[in-house]
């Protein structure tokens, strides 16, 4: 499995900090109607018990909140993923249908709250990655979103460069109708060990049932 170390800059805004990693082999389809059926139902069943309120009280969000505003981001303006689907959902709108991959990968966020980068391994320069925090005047382009000013924000790094912000992902490393590959990194800036691997095991269910994968394998890091 890939390696992932957190650096002192992280643990220094966020000591509790704790990830999951989820690899497997996986078949991307450019759409899944089971899912978007389950996709559906989550949302009305969602819809119900939730307002854009609750989103105060959603510890995953507001502890990545937290992080950005201690590095002098502005979390409104540059909101954690997790919180843009929520809200999105909340308004009563579709999510975004992208491909069967990210489109699982957005209902576990939903789920749990937790802003996920789903990337292609077989994309990723040398086998490691690091947590760090982006710098002034690094070249990042978020997916859709073009270059994108990720100094202040909370970055995976692999031998190139960033790949992933709980805001965006970068388009070198997305994942794609070709990706057999995946790698999935659940971020916990709440520190909840239990709620992170949940989630971790949320997805596998979801990828065994949708993306004819055995759910591949899961790991804790901090």
């Amino acid at each position: 499995m890939m390696n992932i170390l957190v650096s002192e800059d992280i643990r220094t805004v966020c000591p509790k900090f704790v990830g999951v990693a989820l690899e497997a082999h996986i078949i991307n389809t450019p759409y899944s109607a089971p899912l978007w059926e389950e996709i559906k139902a989550f949302q009305t069943d969602y819809c119900r018990k939730h307002t854009t309120e609750s989103i105060k009280e959603m510890p995953p969000i507001q502890a990545t909140r937290s992080v950005y505003k201690r590095r002098g981001k502005d979390p409104s303006r540059y909101r954690p993923s997790s919180e843009a689907l929520v809200r999105r959902m909340l308004r009563g709108l579709d999510l975004y249908q992208i491909d069967t991959a990210v489109d699982l990968i957005n209902l576990a966020s939903i789920a749990y709250g937790y802003s996920i980068g789903g990337f292609d391994a077989g994309k990723i320069v040398g086998d490691t990655l690091v947590l760090g925090i982006g710098r002034e005047g690094e070249a990042y382009e978020g997916i859709g979103k073009g270059p994108l000013n990720i100094a202040g924000l909370p970055v995976y790094r692999d031998s190139q460069g960033g790949i992933g912000t709980p805001t965006s992902d970068h388009e070198r490393t997305k994942l794609t109708l070709s990706t057999t590959h995946l790698l999935a990194l659940v971020n916990g800036y709440d520190g909840n060990r239990e709620q992170v691997l949940a989630c971790a095991e949320y997805m596998q269910g979801l990828l065994k049932k949708y993306a004819g994968s055995d759910g591949g394998k899961i790991r804790l890091f901090e």
